[in-house]
């Protein structure tokens, strides 16, 4: 049975705008390990599910998918956010 996971995209640091947080993201979990490729050393497998990732708009759209498509799946819930609040005037304390 297909195994996912539904998560929240963060924020990036280097963002300063938040688009595109709001969204939910499905993410299948690997079915098989990574292997060495013998004539470039490159990493990888053939597990094509591992490369996919969905967005939905709610919670609630990307379970009723899972639901439906019969993927267990596990809710990763968004960190929270931690406000720093400074003035101007702290940098010259």
């Amino acid at each position: 049975m297909k195994t996912a996971r539904i998560y929240q995209r963060p924020k990036n640091a280097m963002q300063s705008g938040r688009a595109l947080t709001g969204q939910w993201i499905i993410e299948f979990e690997p079915a098989e390990p990574q292997r060495a490729d013998p004539l470039t050393g490159w990493a990888g497998s053939g597990d094509t599910q591992a490369q996919l990732r969905l967005r939905f708009p709610t919670l609630e759209a990307a379970k009723a998918y899972a639901e439906r498509e019969g993927v267990a799946y596990h809710v990763v819930p968004a960190p929270d956010r931690k406000l720093k609040l400074q003035a101007y005037a702290d940098n010259f304390r």
